[in-house]
């Protein structure tokens, strides 16, 4: 049975900047050094996080949507090319090869794309098919696979996906009072381009010492309109705006377990099984929920906690950085199961069911 497989994945970031910077040279002042803004900065579980916009040298809350659109097209190509660049040359396929590209964004818009842009730019070939998944948050990176996997299973093809995200585009105004849920974003969010490359793959094949590879068994979605109201994404005259609701952790916590469950369940695995989580880190909270509801231990979401911590919340992209870092280090057996998880509105959930295989004889 031929299955797409995950054969290499790459990313590239702007400029790094620690947490305390931030907060020291740039939001301190935008706060008024409010206590409860410098509390929820320091727990966010970020270290440093990476943006094309760098508050400590330039306020941007001032510009209008079409400035902020102008400065992506201008910071997401190089970005979009260094990745899949990385990707590519981790899979060992020349760009001239791919033949289908979908690209996940949620924080800019140009047309043409950043799909014909970077297409371009890289040399893929001009019958490269394209499809770009927009504004769907941080899950975005699971809907893009699905449909990526499913042009390898049905075509043959070989493909990319390219989650592209400059949250620091999207810098607000300051509020009085302090709008609650556009700290919490201020806290959390960075900027990151994350590739990864799918080629067809043969289940069944003679397993090789070192797994290199994720085979796509499945992607699964389920969408709990109760909490249609708990993640927005909103264009304004000045930037996007989100919204991040108190509710979302404990949305999250009532159904993930039964999501992720019935997923295995139809491979025949349990939750006991799964060698590797790629879970979208939210926020600790909403790691933390994940881990408690699953029955999780410490280690199974350390990689989570890892990508938090070195580069934020990147929305779309973050999923990708934590399965090229399980890539990687190759750390699952041959034909271990992972799973990557990640949320946004709807409420959405996302899961992908994975499976590490060996390189293709």
């Amino acid at each position: 049975m031929v299955r797409a497989r995950i054969a290499g994945a790459g990313h590239a970031v702007p400029g790094r900047a620690s947490q305390e910077e931030l907060w020291d040279t740039f939001f301190k002042g935008y706060y008024k050094n409010n206590r409860l803004a410098r509390t929820v900065f320091k727990r966010a579980g970020v270290e440093t996080r990476h943006g094309v916009v760098n508050p400590r040298e330039e306020d941007i809350t001032g510009l209008s949507t079409a400035e902020r659109m102008t400065r992506y097209r201008e910071d997401a190509l190089p970005l979009a090319a260094d990745a899949i660049s990385e990707c590519l040359k981790d899979a060992g396929i020349p760009a001239a090869e791919v033949s289908y590209l979908t690209v996940a964004t949620c924080t800019g818009y140009v047309a043409p794309g950043i799909d014909v842009l970077v297409a371009q730019e890289l040399g893929m070939p001009s019958n490269l098919q394209r499809v770009q998944v927009g504004h769907m948050g941080c899950y975005a990176a699971l809907p893009a696979l699905a449909v990526a996997s499913d042009a390898v299973v049905a075509r043959g093809q070989t493909a990319v996906v390219l989650c592209l995200e400059l949250t620091s585009l999207h810098v607000q105004p300051s509020e009085e009072p302090i709008d609650r849920e556009q700290l919490v974003c201020h806290s959390l969010f960075g900027d990151a381009a994350a590739a990864v490359a799918l080629t067809p793959s043969e289940a069944g094949e003679k397993p090789l010492p070192a797994p290199v590879g994720l085979e796509v068994l499945e992607v699964a979605a389920q969408t709990y309109t109760e909490g249609l109201s708990y993640m927005s994404w909103d264009v304004t005259d000045l930037g996007f705006k989100m919204g991040l609701s108190s509710e979302i952790p404990g949305a999250i916590g009532e159904h993930v377990a039964g999501m992720v469950g019935g997923l295995l369940a139809r491979h025949g695995y349990s939750v006991e099984e799964v060698a590797g989580w790629a879970i979208h880190p939210g926020g600790p909270e909403i790691i933390d929920v994940v881990a408690e509801h699953l029955g999780l231990q410490e280690e199974a979401v350390a990689a989570s906690r890892r990508v938090l911590r070195d580069y934020g919340n990147c929305s779309s992209a973050t999923v990708l950085l934590i399965l090229g870092q399980m890539l990687s280090r190759e750390e699952l057996p041959e034909g271990a199961p992972a799973v990557a998880i990640a949320f946004g509105p709807g409420l959405t959930i996302y899961a992908a069911l994975l499976r590490a295989s060996g390189s293709p004889s």
